[in-house]
Order: C-alpha cells, then sequence, then structure tokens
C-alpha cells in the first residue's frame, strides 16, 4: 500500500504474524530505523528502503499485544523509560529532518551578531575615512532593521518554505537599509554600495544554512576573508592621523 504521511514524524509496525516480512521504500532521505533492527537496508539520495524479515519465535509481539500492551511512540521513550515492560515490540522508521526550518533559523539567529558588528564596522570606516558624520541613533535604526529580518524570517517560514521565507526577509531589510543609507551617507552609490555588501552577506549565510556537513568549516572560512578584506583595505590608513582632531576643531 501507498502511504502519504501529512505530518507525521514516524511509522511503526507490530510483528504479530507467525512469519513477518516487511518491505519499506519511501523518498525520504534521512531515515531513522527504530525497534527491531532491519535485516537489509540501502539510503542513497533517491531515498531510502529497507526490509524486516522477524519470525515469531524472535519476538514477544504477539503475547505482548494479546496482553493488551500498547505501543510506545518513537522518539519519546520517557513511558518506556518508566516501565520497560510497558510497551509492544515494534518496528519502523522515523523520518528524521536534520535541517528543518526552526533549526536554520536558530542558526541565522547565532550569526545575527556578526551581521550587525559587520554593518557598524562598515559605519566606522565610512566615519573615519569618508568624514561622514553617523549619530548612534542612525547606528541604532539600522540594527534594529537587521535584528528585524531574522524575525521576518522565523515567521515567514511557518507559512512557506524557507527558501523564500529567507529571499524575502533579506529583499525587504536589504532595501529597507540601503534606501535609508543612500540619505545617511549622503550618497545612493554609497547606500547601493551598502545594500550589494549585505546582499553578499545574506547569500553566504544562507549557504551556510542549508549546509549540512561544512557549516563549520564554511563559517570559519567566511569570517577569514571578512577579517582578510578589512585589513587590506586598512592597510595604509594612519589610525593616529584619523584619530586626531582636526585642525580647525577649536
Amino acid at each position: 500500500l501507498d502511504l502519504q504521511l501529512a505530518g507525521a514524524e514516524s511509522l511503526a509496525v507490530v510483528p504479530i504474524g507467525k512469519r513477518n516480512r516487511i518491505d519499506l521504500a519511501s523518498t525520504w532521505r534521512h531515515p531513522s530505523f527504530q525497534g527491531l533492527s532491519p535485516w537489509r537496508s540501502r539510503i542513497d539520495a533517491t531515498g531510502f528502503r529497507a526490509q524486516w524479515q522477524v519470525a515469531s519465535v524472535a519476538t514477544d509481539a504477539q503475547r505482548q499485544y494479546l496482553a493488551g500492551r500498547g505501543t510506545v511512540p518513537f522518539g519519546d521513550p520517557s513511558a518506556a523509560r518508566a516501565d520497560p515492560g510497558v510497551g509492544v515490540d515494534t518496528l519502523g522508521v522515523v523520518l528524521a529532518d536534520p535541517v528543518d526550518a526552526y533549526t536554520q533559523a536558530d542558526r541565522a539567529t547565532k550569526y545575527g551578531v556578526l551581521f550587525v558588528v559587520l554593518t557598524f564596522v562598515g559605519f566606522f570606516m565610512f566615519e573615519l575615512v569618508k568624514q561622514v558624520r553617523i549619530h548612534p541613533i542612525q547606528y541604532g535604526l539600522v540594527g534594529l532593521a537587521l535584528v528585524i529580518f531574522f524575525l521576518l524570517l522565523v515567521s515567514l517560514s511557518e507559512h512557506v518554505a524557507f527558501g523564500l521565507a529567507y529571499l524575502a526577509a533579506s529583499v525587504a531589510c536589504i532595501g529597507l537599509i540601503g534606501f535609508y543609507l543612500s540619505a545617511v551617507l549622503r550618497s545612493a552609490a554609497r547606500g547601493t554600495a551598502f545594500a550589494a555588501m549585505l546582499a553578499l552577506l545574506y547569500a553566504a549565510l544562507y549557504g551556510l544554512l542549508i549546509s549540512e556537513d561544512n557549516a563549520l568549516v564554511l563559517g570559519a572560512g567566511l569570517l577569514f576573508a571578512i577579517l582578510a578584506g578589512i585589513m587590506i583595505v586598512t592597510r595604509r590608513v594612519d589610525w593616529y592621523r584619523l584619530g586626531a582632531p582636526s585642525p580647525g576643531a577649536a
């Protein structure tokens, strides 16, 4: 039989026959086999297939079922820990999702401080090099816009696919910040350049979020590249001259 599990996380089978053979196949790429171990299984990019062959002498499922025992849900073994004999022997699979929308949103928030700091560093560079005065309130407004991105991401991802939610939230926040900075930095080109920088950061962050195995190395490489870029751009800056008061300050 073909089943579509809408909202279900697992599928369990109670082997109460004299001879039980269960073949289970699905396009889900992250199965977690629970209960009695499968006799043979295969997992690849197209999904998985598992086979069980269980004889009645190899399990107490018949006796447990006739005794009125119920099943213990996979992934919630609290009842089994309280009383190991409370459940009937089962076999099956949990449809695990290693990188769901909430996990990706949680990863994104961990990089939120980095986004705010990098944006403020860019502001500071413009303030020193281009002699553009930026008020602390303007720093705060841009920081709030960056923070609201993560709130939009989580709320939208509950209704649409994570990729679409990420795209909508990033376009909204980048557009708002670019429009605002065009006035703050007194140049539409500077505002557009800042928006382009933020777009690159958000694109790099999305690559980190969808990566399951290489997130750490990609994140470390991104941080190194950003630090290297800042050091290269500012390698000839005379910080003592920039920090000194101008002759006409008095």
